[in-house]
């Protein structure tokens, strides 16, 4: 474990580099000057030199990228040229809202995709299970802002079971302005980690070492847990860790839908509105938020599965 943890850790560094690199790059490749976006198309040529000036957009692309550079290494990551304030501050009220509901929704898929999952594994070939992977596949088709547009007619305007959007005042009340959001994003993952973990539990049920240990007379609840799921889980966990980055893109859309004041919302008004220094810290924000998960499920892996080699 430490091993394949080091090796993570030592690649965190040149991903985070060159993530910064690619998004200066790429944020000068989009149309559009955040100057004009200012001011608006009325704008004079001195106003709009003037504010140029100011934000340090008529230096070399060299300049701005040492400065943008040196920012990143001292953990300065600028300003907003439209909200006025740092950008680690944004982060800093924003980034809470989306880690609670990327982790309340990747808690919700696996209660929902371990028992369907068990279920489908243990009927394998009946009703049940093309019940279940039936459902699992108009999962899978439905588009996430389709099906949060659903839920919240249905479950939040139309019954009043929940709040139609925005974020709530304490951890309690947060909990549960997120629940009809991340059910939103859990109900895709669920589907993939069901499909998943159902042919992985086929898989190691027919295996020999399973056949052995129900052959010693050993209680079934404890062969499926200690010898059935431990081992399918492996593959389910990788597949967990890779979800991630499609989990935190989901939640760009579902934040938009349901009005919760996250880092997927600030990304999407930055990126309109040129707002370079709030997308690169955004960005790198993610990238070692994203590295730090497969570095966890690296961890998982080895304690599942002690065998694995160092990847």
């Amino acid at each position: 474990m430490l091993t394949r943890v080091g090796l993570r850790l030592l690649q965190i560094v040149p991903t985070v580099v060159l993530v910064a690199v690619l998004m200066f790059v790429l944020m000068r490749l989009l149309p559009g000057d955040p100057a004009i976006q200012l001011l608006g198309d009325r704008a004079t040529d001195a106003n709009i030199a003037r504010l140029r000036h100011e934000l340090g957009f008529d230096r070399s692309v060299v300049v701005q990228f040492w400065a943008y550079l040196t920012h990143v290494a001292t953990l300065r990551l600028g300003d907003s040229i439209t909200l006025h304030v740092p950008v680690t501050q944004l982060i800093a009220e924003r980034l809470p809202n989306t880690l609670m509901l990327t982790a309340m929704a990747a808690m919700l898929a696996l209660l929902i995709a371990v028992p369907l999952a068990f279920v489908a594994a243990l009927r394998e070939g009946g009703i049940v299970d093309i019940a279940i992977r039936v459902v699992g596949q108009v999962g899978l088709s439905m588009p996430v802002f389709y099906l949060g547009l659903i839920l919240l007619i249905t479950l939040a305007a139309g019954l009043g079971w929940f709040p139609v959007g925005g974020i709530g005042n304490g951890f309690v009340e947060d909990l549960y302005y997120l629940l009809l959001p991340a059910l939103t994003l859990a109900l895709s993952l669920a589907m993939v980690l069901m499909r998943n973990l159902r042919d992985a539990l086929i898989e190691v049920m027919h295996a020999e070492f399973v056949q052995f240990a129900t052959a010693k007379g050993l209680r079934r609840r404890l062969v499926l847990g200690r010898h059935v799921l431990r081992n399918a889980l492996v593959s389910t966990v990788t597949l967990m860790g890779l979800q991630i980055g499609s989990l935190v893109g989901g939640a760009v859309i579902t934040e938009s839908v349901f009005g919760i004041p996250g880092i997927g919302r600030l990304m999407i008004d930055s990126i309109y509105a040129r707002d370079y220094a709030v997308v690169q810290g955004l960005t790198i924000v993610l990238s070692v938020l994203v590295s730090v998960v497969f570095l966890l499920v690296d961890a998982v892996q080895v304690m599942l599965d002690p065998r694995q080699e160092p990847a």
